[in-house]
């Protein structure tokens, strides 16, 4: 009503809307705070908590489309207008009922009614209406299907937590791969649903996240949303609306789903919170979720999870000074055993293309028995560098201070840091000496063992594979079901997958990680 601005410099409204708040007030504050943090525009954080249909204006409640028979539909029912188009009476005698009638219910019952629909709609006889969409009902029991007997350190680990609730309680979650972080995880949110509490979790990785939802939905009969930068922008605007109506009362996601709308949090957990994969590194508003998610815990006061084999450095020391609690698991669950480690100088051994004697004789055992094997490089592509014996020329990036990855298959040089792009040369572009690849990626990796193993069917798993929606999923269900007997890949091998058959991973180059420009990288190499 009053302003310090003359009128003439105000502009008018154009449209509410929404008419309720989409941004409930905690969450709110945590932009509010990230900005500040940050140092980034509060109108850019905004922008990442929102999905981008509703920051283009797409409504916050969901709705359908309701078809229903007009006036003159009803008169043309009653007279002969439809006589000889059976379909078309048909479908208007059902939009002239009781019953709510939406595109669902039209598939459901009617086969390809939209082309008498489009008929019935030119004549007159029918229209539709967007109507709120109803939620799906919950069932009476929270808990879908039993859990396994928990360990006496998983008992502890789930008390613990649950007499956290109610007041902001950090934890740090440290069990060893395979101690059964996730029945904890499990347990704590199902303690929290029974409160009558919504539970927010966050895993580094889009790879990890459909194993984890089936776990989640396989245990609980409640609706469970899921955010991450693999769906759609529609699908993306379903899930949060579902997240902000309060329908979805488990809210898991990548490092986005921070943000998420989750009215009635009753407790946070962040799966593998040491990953890298938490910190947004690309252009744009850079945060670290894991942090925010602690934050939005403590505004919540609600209990937090973070769950790791091997924890950051941060988060050590925040045990160490007694800031966070630790709760351990420090036995794998059932009896299961830990695995054998061996070491292999490759300084002492013949070595093709990285891969040392004592390797392909290992693999070779383990394959007879009728096993899989992993082999893990932390380098995607055919080779890290293209260089000129003759002069020392080493392909360099254009844009940054990198060195170009040779991506060997599609005969381009790419830059993994900033993601240049360039033509393969056959010649040094110096002296026109033919030029060399050095070193190895799992491109070439995989070259090499198709070469050693030509009977064993190879998968890769990198980024360059997974381009896009359903790749992951193929390429895991290809070890899972067996097809594929040795997998070759990057970081993506190693998170959360169940591989039953696997019985010998195989780390090439292990080293390597120790050289990297990162102040992390003995940490990572750790890790």
């Amino acid at each position: 009503e009053n302003s310090e601005l003359p009128r003439d410099k105000l502009k008018a409204v154009i449209d509410v809307l929404d008419r309720e708040a989409v941004v409930d007030e905690r969450v709110l504050e945590l932009v509010e705070w990230a900005s500040q943090y940050y140092h980034h525009p509060m109108g850019e954080v905004l922008a990442a908590a929102l999905p981008k249909l509703a920051r283009a204006g797409a409504s916050a409640t969901a709705t359908t489309e309701r078809w229903f028979a007009t006036a003159q539909g009803q008169e043309a029912l009653a007279g002969k207008a439809l006589a000889r188009a059976r379909r078309q009476r048909e479908l208007l005698e059902l939009l002239a009922g009781p019953e709510v009638v939406t595109a669902e219910v039209l598939t459901e019952r009617i086969e390809d009614w939209r082309t008498p629909m489009r008929a019935l709609v030119s004549r007159g006889f029918a229209s539709s209406a967007e109507i709120a969409q109803v939620p799906a009902s919950v069932a009476q029991d929270l808990v879908r299907a039993g859990s396994p007997p928990l360990s006496e350190e998983q008992t502890a680990a789930v008390a613990a937590i649950d007499q956290a609730h109610g007041r902001f309680a950090p934890f740090l979650l440290h069990g060893i791969t395979g101690s059964g972080k996730t029945e904890v995880y499990l347990h704590s949110v199902e303690h929290a649903l029974r409160k009558g509490r919504r539970a927010l979790v966050l895993v580094p990785e889009i790879g990890l996240t459909p194993q984890l939802v089936g776990r989640f939905r396989e245990r609980f009969a409640v609706p469970v949303g899921v955010l991450h930068s693999g769906l759609t922008d529609t699908e993306r605007l379903a899930a949060w609306r579902q997240c902000l109506s309060g329908e979805a009362r488990v809210v898991l996601g990548t490092r986005s789903a921070v943000f998420a709308p989750v009215p009635g949090l009753g407790i946070v957990i962040v799966d593998e919170e040491h990953d890298a994969s938490f910190k947004q590194h690309e252009s744009g508003f850079r945060y670290s979720a894991r942090d925010l998610a602690i934050l939005r815990a403590q505004r919540a006061q609600v209990p937090v999870v973070l769950g790791s084999a091997t924890p950051s450095l941060e988060t050590l020391q925040n045990v160490a000074t007694g800031r966070f609690r630790r709760l351990s698991l420090p036995r794998r669950a059932g009896q299961a055993l830990p695995p054998r480690a061996a070491l292999l100088d490759v300084r002492e051994h013949a070595v093709r293309q990285g891969i040392c004697t004592p390797v392909v004789e290992a693999m070779q055992r383990h394959l007879a028995d009728g096993s899989q094997v992993i082999v893990y490089i932390n380098r995607r592509g055919y080779s890290p560098t293209l260089a000129c014996t003759a002069c020392g020329w080493i392909a360099p990036c254009r844009d940054c201070d990198a060195r170009l990855t040779v991506h060997l298959g599609v005969s381009r040089l790419r830059c993994h840091h900033c993601g240049a792009d360039a033509p393969l040369p056959a010649n040094c572009p110096q002296c026109g000496y033919p030029v060399k690849h050095v070193g190895q990626g799992t491109e070439r990796v995989e070259e090499t063992l198709a070469k050693l193993f030509p009977d064993m069917p190879i998968a890769r798993l990198d980024r360059d594979v997974v381009r896009k929606r359903g790749d992951l999923e193929a390429v895991v269900e290809r070890i899972t079901s067996g097809e594929a007997r040795i997998l070759v890949g990057t970081q993506m091998v190693t998170k959360g997958h169940d591989f039953p058959n696997v019985t010998l991973v195989v780390v090439l180059n292990a080293d390597q990680g120790l050289f990297s420009t990162d102040f992390r990288a003995p940490e990572r190499v750790a890790q």
